[in-house]
């Protein structure tokens, strides 16, 4: 064919995105270092849990775990999972909800106090507890009067683990609902739909994925949670003592192999959070 143009390409360029200009032995160099990095820091640590949890067999493992301190723990630790986290995110989509879909006086001073969380220590939160509910904290001699007691119990725990899991769904679902804007919701009340019916026919299915994504984030903090609970719990053996605290007992009385026996039950639940993570994660890459 007349005027026609051949352009050779080699097979590097092919495979190479045009953009990429680095050396393949520059490629290879950063990915060595950052799988020796995750390596030595989280691959190796876990994997000695494992190994030290079953030191002494396979029996002396599954006592640790059925022990009834073990058990009580594991109950707690759910229990409080299972509060914080509904709490955390009816919060979160109702935070959501009103910095992204409304304009009003002290948005930004509400989004500072969501991220308020990362930027305290969770010792300093719980001791934040024990000055206004403890026997000589502002409430405490109140609360006290009528027999209520929050802290050194498991509403203490709660409280504690809702605040250092406040920021994980709301943090997730505020820019997604602020690069979605307000045009489908307008469109939906111009044609007579209510507010409820709004939020579950047109809000809920567009945030359904980063939704679940923050909850689980919350999940595995509020489970794995220690400086805050360690604090309001007063580590009380089978009352008062999550996962967590029940591994540090065990490490202190020199139960090694108990402790990581515990310590690997913790590990397989983040695995299991992250399996399900990943799994939102390509649900939601596929649905876009």
């Amino acid at each position: 064919m007349a005027g026609a143009i051949t352009v050779y390409t080699s097979k590097e360029d092919v495979k190479r995105p045009k953009h990429n200009t680095e050396h393949r032995a520059v490629q290879w160099l950063l990915i060595g270092a950052a799988l020796l990095f995750i390596g030595l820091v989280v691959v190796l640590p876990l994997v000695s849990v494992f190994v030290e949890a079953f030191r002494k067999g396979a029996d002396m493992y599954l006592k640790a775990l059925i022990e009834p301190d073990a058990l009580s723990a594991l109950k707690l630790t759910l229990i409080i999972a299972l509060i914080a986290v509904p709490v955390n995110t009816i919060f979160g989509v109702a935070a959501a909800w009103a910095i992204s879909k409304f304009s009003f006086k002290g948005k930004n001073f509400l989004i500072t106090l969501i991220d308020l969380p990362f930027a305290v220590s969770p010792v300093i939160a719980g001791l934040v507890y024990i000055l206004l509910f403890g026997a000589q904290g502002y409430l405490g001699p109140w609360l006290g009067e009528q027999g209520i007691q929050i802290v050194f119990a498991i509403p203490g725990i709660v409280l504690a683990t809702v605040f250092v899991t406040v920021p994980f769904v709301a943090r997730e679902l505020i820019p997604l609902m602020q690069a979605q804007g307000v045009q489908e919701e307008e469109a939906a009340a111009s044609l007579g739909a209510r507010g409820w019916s709004i939020f579950w026919k047109v809000t809920l299915p567009n945030i359904k994925w980063g939704l679940l994504y923050g909850i689980i984030l919350s999940n595995a903090r509020a489970m794995g949670e220690f400086g805050a609970v360690s604090v309001v719990s007063g580590h009380i053996r089978g009352q008062t003592n999550t996962l967590p605290l029940h591994v540090e007992i065990l490490y202190n009385e020199y139960q090694f192999s108990a402790a990581f026996a515990v310590a690997s039950l913790l590990v397989m639940l983040a695995v299991l959070t992250l399996i399900v993570k990943a799994i939102v994660e390509w649900k939601s890459s596929s649905s876009h």
